[in-house]
């Protein structure tokens, strides 16, 4: 087959088998190659495609833009602990001071003095108030979270992610895409 596209060009949406996507944050997306590869081992069913080609002598198929898969995938539970997790259920910004730039994370309770690295005691910090506080506790460093940290359900990651769209979503997706949103009267 000759193809002369970039590799991250033309990824497909991955629908699960109830016509959702697998994952919001990050969107599940696959490449060309690999939606490719599942349409010809039988695994999704082509919803719509690109206005995009791939040839060979043989063979021409338009390069699917959203695929569904045949089995449904059970969704996990709880989200995965994460630092993409952790920014997303802290919507980006250091939970000491608001800033989103140069963005780490702090244990509430510093590691040094018996805190762990969980849900409960991890926060999105900027670099400068994670250096200021140290490895003090909140209450020593009179630096206390905004928001405490806390286990996030994964429908408080698709809430939260709603105000981080991808740099790119295709026409051809949005009907996928957030279907418990508010329609407009």
């Amino acid at each position: 087959m000759t193809i002369a596209l970039p590799a991250g060009a033309n990824p497909a949406l991955v629908l699960n088998a109830d016509y959702r996507p697998l994952s919001y944050y990050p969107l599940s997306l696959w490449s060309w190659q690999d939606t490719i590869k599942a349409v010809f081992l039988d695994r999704v069913t082509i919803v719509s495609e690109y206005d995009v080609a791939v040839r060979s002598p043989s063979f021409h198929m338009r390069l699917p833009s959203v695929v569904c898969l045949k089995n449904y995938v059970k969704p996990a539970r709880n989200p995965a602990f994460t630092r993409f997790n952790v920014f997303l259920r802290d919507r980006f910004q250091c939970q000491y001071c608001g800033a989103r730039e140069d963005l780490t994370f702090d244990h509430v309770i510093p590691r040094s003095r018996g805190g762990q690295t969980t849900w409960e005691n991890v926060v999105a910090a900027c670099s400068p108030c994670n250096l200021r506080k140290g490895s003090l506790h909140p209450a020593d460093a009179h630096m206390w979270p905004h928001q405490m940290p806390f286990q996030p359900s994964v429908s408080d990651l698709h809430n939260n992610g709603r105000a981080f769209p991808p740099n790119y979503l295709h026409d051809s997706w949005l009907d996928y895409l957030y279907w418990d949103t508010e329609l407009d009267p």
